[in-house]
């Protein structure tokens, strides 16, 4: 059903069986009452739910911790995070500032984007790996389709000193010796040891971990929107306590400008 046909079966009609508001009565997600149930449970716990329809505590910490440790860093220079100091240094609004650095956050080459194209690689690597393939010829294929092997290599540094932090903590928690995790940790034995020289990076640490508890590529991207957001408070907060415009400001000399000379007006 399409066109005018499809818009007349959904005018003033939205059927869903993923919840809904009664006003001045109850409120109904994935048919649990929010006032009554859900809303007694912890945060993460509720977007858990919220987003996969599962119910598990112990699920909701490993994610928290994930966030805790790979995502929020106060620090102004990564580049989502810039986005709310200078919203901060501009004097705009958290909403604003925070709305906008959530939404480059989902970036090519950082962030959303690459944690879900690292899961999808080990979904597809474990398929052809069990059809016969060898770690090798995936690898090698994925190179040649895509030019990287999402979750591994990384622009700044080397290594990821968040690597070692994550999988104790999983640890923690009884994860971290899944079947997926131990797929990502071959594949950076592979591509360490290789001309490439990649390394595993924390996408894909965190791709696997969550891989081993069946979410999916959309789930995880859905997990990780707001994943940056403790990190992107405390820079707006700084910025906007320190003097307008005062952040990474440049003095016109620093500039390699190869346009048009100076003009004379009048």
């Amino acid at each position: 059903m399409t066109g005018p046909a499809m818009l007349k079966e959904f005018e003033d009609n939205w059927v869903t069986a993923m919840g809904a508001w009664f006003p001045g009565e109850r409120v109904v997600l994935r048919g649990k009452d929010v006032l009554s149930d859900l809303g007694r449970r912890p945060w993460m716990e509720y977007l858990v739910y919220a987003i996969t329809g599962r119910e598990s505590p112990e699920l909701a910490r490993l994610i928290e911790g994930i966030w805790a440790i790979s995502c929020s860093y106060p620090d102004p220079r990564l580049w989502n995070n810039r986005v709310a100091a200078l919203a901060g240094t501009s004097r705009s609004t958290g909403v604003l500032a925070i709305a906008s650095a959530v939404s480059v956050t989902e970036a090519t080459l950082y962030g959303l984007r690459p944690i879900k194209r690292a899961m999808d690689f080990f979904y597809r690597a474990d398929s052809k790996l069990k059809q016969g393939q060898s770690l090798e010829e995936v690898i090698r294929t994925e190179l040649k389709s895509f030019r990287v092997v999402s979750g591994y290599g990384r622009p700044i540094a080397e290594t990821d000193e968040r690597i070692s932090p994550l999988l104790r903590f999983a640890k923690t928690l009884g994860k971290g010796n899944g079947p997926y995790v131990k797929l990502a940790l071959q594949v950076h034995d592979y591509l360490k040891n290789s001309r490439y020289k990649n390394q595993i990076n924390i996408a894909a640490l965190a791709a696997a971990i969550l891989a081993d508890e069946g979410l999916s590529p959309e789930d995880l991207y859905n997990l990780a929107t707001l994943a940056f957001v403790a990190g992107m408070f405390p820079c707006y907060i700084d910025a906007r306590q320190k003097p307008e415009g005062a952040l990474y400001p440049l003095r016109t000399t620093r500039i390699n400008y190869r346009g048009a000379e100076t003009r004379h007006w009048g």
